[in-house]
């Protein structure tokens, strides 16, 4: 019969390892919920006496781990903390580019900050609309999605009806119009 070996949801080690992770009590919380016959073998009143029992460690020592432990906990909330801000700042942009004539492409950036894989997401409007759709960067070196035709409404409403972490008010709908050429515009106005 084959091992089978129980992992934390939180930090993906073995639950006896989670006290060394630094969402120590996020790792305890997801066991006691998930698996609580787990959770009181590892920390029941009698399961801590003996590591207690097992570890001579001396009290400054104890002292200066609990300290540790508590900063590495800080730091890994002070993180995430992070990087909800940066998702809340950021912007998923559509935009509407003209190419030549009455020819659009529609590009879209800043999904991968939401945890959007986008070649998957490429791909799927490419089938969607049934036309070209690839991943390329822009200048300011970011991958974004390329799709061709004039797709943002509809793409916008896919995002949000696929995507639901990414939040509609950070999308945002951008028309760019190529400005008309001197020489074009003389030729094309009527002489008088």
């Amino acid at each position: 019969m084959p091992l089978s070996v129980l992992y934390c949801g939180v930090c993906s080690l073995p639950p006896e390892y989670c006290e060394f992770s630094a969402s120590r009590k996020k790792c305890e919380q997801w066991l006691r919920e998930s698996h609580p016959a787990e959770h009181a073998r590892l920390y029941s009143d009698q399961a801590l006496e003996e590591k207690m029992a097992m570890t001579t460690l001396s009290e400054d020592k104890v002292a200066k781990e609990a300290a540790k432990m508590e900063k590495a906990m800080s730091k890994e909330e002070a993180r995430m903390e992070r990087e909800l801000e940066k998702k809340l700042a950021s912007k998923v942009v559509i935009k509407r580019v003209e190419r030549n004539k009455r020819k659009r492409i529609t590009t879209v950036t800043g999904l991968e900050v939401f945890g959007v894989d986008i070649k998957k997401t490429a791909k799927f409007f490419a089938n969607h609309f049934a036309c070209g759709g690839s991943i390329a960067k822009n200048p300011q070196g970011q991958d974004e999605i390329v799709v061709q035709g004039d797709f943002a409404n509809e793409i916008m409403q896919l995002i949000q009806k696929n995507h639901p972490t990414v939040p509609t008010e950070n999308i945002e709908i951008v028309d760019e119009v190529k400005k008309p050429k001197k020489g074009a515009a003389e030729a094309g106005a009527p002489a008088s």
